[in-house]
């Protein structure tokens, strides 16, 4: 994290505590809950005796500027745990003391990322932070004081389960906007406001994508036939672009054991996550997939390979399932059945190289296509933690080195960041920017020799010697779901001609011109075009406006004179320009344009 980053996470951070502060002043009785940074701002999750709204933030946020100007210092103390329970004890603040005792009896390993930036990581001790006359539990950092607080917004009010179960109370949560400066606040909330326009919930709706469904159940998504089309199409091009490197696709099942995943390391890690299913014919407890690759290291397994084998590319597209809480599921981006385009490369360690840079080959060439500019950090192990990790120190030294000799022998910038890395191996990640200038986290390579040491692979080596094969890890869009969502979001819901799931609309001006729009559409579809006619009783002027609400990238009137065989006039979405082609002109040109960017 560059110095400058560091000061606005610790600005952030200040500012959630100030923002605590201020409530405690204006509302006494309230009872705390976590208080982390996020992504351009933070938020605080609040008990009020009485609810508030958005409202109310004008009069939180006066108060917060009073205290600002009151220049009060950060100050922070250590105390036993036991000393810290009785404090917030004696202060009422009852989830402090929750997650005191969790922190007691469990360890930092049981609670969640959130709730981890309001504990100290000691197991036998815990910080706080005294901001005036306000006490919080924080591991921190902060900034000195509360005066170096610039820039700095109220955004609005939310629901929020504590802890994200929806078992446990609901809370009101917070959140607040803070920047170094007012330019790069009211730059984002102008960014902002043109995200609202471009939400994936509203646009997927609209656009008849996806919906949900309370009888299914919250995070488990539903696909139209058109939102179904965008997903295929984007598999599609992931699998053409990946062709020529040798990957093979495998399937697997949607189940395993749990044994699976105590082998491979997840269940220890990830249990709380992990669905669990019982049958009611054998007394062993099977799990929903929460990842693939323990699948995949069985495929490698089923028989013994040669060095002449390797490398072995395996690709697949299929969901896994994560048990995530509640309240921190959302739309698209959040959800419980997570769709990997998913790819595990097994080769030697002199291979590793070739088969990092032929993935980076492929990811650059999927995201040029939608003009989605890259940048690249190295996610390494954090030193200081290794016991959060498998594999020793040396292992991993090793394997980061080599992720960064090949960005350096690509000439590519990077940076890297400690304690970023996957459990079992670290990791490039790819961080695309959309047409608002927001950053996703998308794209990724990760290099693992702990998973095929867990399950003991092996080839057999030109010295007729057993060896072990490394893994390399891949995803290009990542999860279909973040992915589509994100991209909805990115085109404002006007795909691309080829990824549209309407490419052409024809549009007759009256019933007497429906039978050859018809015709038309039949010889479309006979090219694999997508197009609908339009034989509703509306005027050809509501059918152009109806297929732009549509986002339809062509639309085509057809009226005599296309009866005639005369020229076909295009509208094009987004553009107050027509195209004309000749009837024969215009399926070659519409073929041309549905063609995969490869």
């Amino acid at each position: 994290m560059s110095q400058q980053n560091e000061q606005l996470h610790a600005m952030r951070h200040t500012a959630a505590h100030v923002l605590a502060a201020a409530v405690q002043r204006l509302y006494p009785g309230v009872r705390f809950g976590v208080g982390p940074v996020i992504d351009n701002g933070f938020y605080y999750d609040i008990e009020f005796k009485t609810p508030i709204s958005d409202n109310d933030l004008k009069v939180i946020q006066n108060e917060m500027l009073k205290i600002v100007k009151e220049k009060h210092e950060m100050v922070r103390e250590e105390l036993s745990i036991e000393d810290a329970i009785t404090l917030f004890k004696d202060k009422g603040q009852d989830f402090k003391v929750e997650l005191l005792e969790a922190l007691k009896t469990k360890g930092t390993t049981k609670i969640n990322a959130e709730d981890a930036q309001d504990v100290d990581l000691g197991s036998n001790t815990a910080s706080i932070y005294k901001t005036g006359e306000f006490v919080d539990l924080c591991r921190g950092p902060h900034v000195a004081n509360v005066s170096e607080i610039k820039a700095f917004k109220l955004d609005k009010v939310a629901g929020a389960y504590w802890r994200g179960d929806e078992n446990n109370p609901q809370l009101t949560r917070i959140y607040g906007l803070a920047f170094l400066t007012k330019e790069d606040l009211k730059a984002y909330q102008t960014m902002m406001e043109e995200a609202k326009k471009r939400d994936h919930r509203k646009l997927g709706k609209e656009l008849d994508l996806f919906s949900f469904s309370d009888l299914v159940g919250p995070g488990l998504p539903l696909f139209s036939p058109r939102g179904t089309i965008v997903r295929s199409e984007l598999t599609r091009f992931v699998w053409e672009l990946m062709k020529p490197y040798g990957y093979e696709r495998v399937m697997i099942p949607h189940i395993a054991k749990r044994e699976l995943y105590e082998t491979s390391g997840h269940w220890d890690k990830f249990q709380d996550d992990i669905f669990k299913v019982k049958s009611d014919k054998t007394d062993q407890e099977f799990v929903l997939k929460p990842m693939n690759c323990p699948h995949h290291t069985q495929i490698f397994a089923s028989k013994m390979r040669s060095y002449r084998d390797l490398p072995l590319r395996y690709s697949e597209v299929t969901t896994v399932y994560r048990d995530e809480n509640t309240g921190q599921l959302q739309g698209l981006t959040r959800v419980r059945s997570i769709t990997q385009d998913d790819a595990h490369v097994f080769c030697r360690l002199d291979q590793v190289e070739d088969e990092v840079k032929a993935i980076y080959e492929i990811i650059t060439k999927f995201y040029t296509a939608f003009e989605m500019p890259l940048t690249i950090r190295v996610s390494a192990h954090d030193e200081s933690a290794m016991d959060r990790y498998l594999g020793g120190l040396e292992l991993w030294e090793s394997a980061v080195g080599q992720l960064k000799k090949v960005l350096d022998d690509l000439g590519k910038e990077y940076i890297v960041q400690a304690g970023e890395a996957a459990f079992y191996g670290p990791k490039i990640d790819f961080v695309a920017t959309d047409a608002i200038g927001r950053e996703w986290q998308l794209a990724t390579i990760q290099l693992d020799f702990n998973m095929p040491a867990r399950f003991e692979l092996e080839y057999i080596d030109e010295n007729n010697e057993k060896q072990r094969p490394v893994m390399v890890h891949r995803a290009i869009l990542g999860s279909v779901e973040r992915f589509m969502g994100t991209l909805i979001e990115h085109y404002a819901g006007a795909f691309p001609f080829w990824l549209a799931p309407e490419q052409i609309r024809l549009a007759p001006v009256s019933d007497e011109f429906t039978g050859f729009a018809n015709e038309l559409r039949t010889r479309l579809l006979s090219v694999d075009l997508r197009a609908e006619v339009d034989n509703s009783k509306e005027g050809v002027g509501k059918k152009i406006r109806n297929a732009a609400m549509q986002k339809t990238p062509w639309t085509v009137v057809i009226g005599q004179k296309e009866v005639d065989g005369g020229d076909i006039t295009v509208k094009v979405f987004g553009s107050d320009e027509d195209l004309i082609f000749s009837q024969e002109e215009f399926i070659e040109k519409a073929k041309e344009s549905a063609k995969l960017p490869v």
